[in-house]
């Protein structure tokens, strides 16, 4: 009886270790939430990168993220990249982006993010990038940013570039037609 109790309680407890990561990342900052922060690797000499993540606001009152900084960058805005007449466009936001309350803001690739100019280095797959955003109630708040795969589409994405993977088809070359 006493092992059986043991060993429940060890799996028990490694039940705890392996489920707590899937939000250790997250950020609390007066009401809000930041989760799944991530970027994606660059090759050598790239100069720009985009920072990607998700701001929920459990408050009742609204909040902006006014700016962005970044010690690897010699300068980061948040921007916004949308279509216009059929044309991709891309801009900074200069009065930063609105988070209604009750509300969740995905910044992600395509649209809303953090755009990072004037890398000073590349940014490797396995490495985290610190990062401060400020909010207009919230204030200052320090994360980092996973970064992934070059070709990832979110967080935890390996990143195959988006191709697709072959599979091996049989060899056909000695056919004849």
């Amino acid at each position: 009886m006493k092992v059986i109790v043991q060993n429940l309680l060890l799996a028990t407890f490694a039940l705890a270790l392996i489920a707590a990561p899937a939000r250790a990342d997250d950020v609390k900052a007066g009401d809000l939430v930041i989760s799944q922060a991530w970027s994606r690797a660059t090759p050598s000499g790239a100069k720009v990168a985009g920072g990607y993540l998700t701001i929920e606001n459990k408050g009742t009152a609204p909040d902006r993220l006014v700016s962005v900084s970044t010690e690897i960058a010699g300068k980061a805005d948040v921007h916004e990249m949308a279509m216009d007449n059929g044309v991709m466009k891309m801009r900074a936001l200069d009065k930063g982006l609105a988070i209604d309350p009750g509300k969740t803001m995905k910044l992600a690739p395509g649209g809303f993010h953090l755009m990072l100019q004037e890398l000073k280095g590349p940014l490797k797959q396995g490495d985290k990038v610190p990062v401060t955003l400020e909010f207009e109630k919230a204030g200052k708040v320090a994360i980092s940013l996973d970064v992934q795969g070059v070709g990832a589409q979110a967080p935890g994405d390996a990143g195959h570039s988006g191709h697709m993977e072959m599979k091996k088809m049989p060899d056909h070359s000695g056919m004849k037609m």
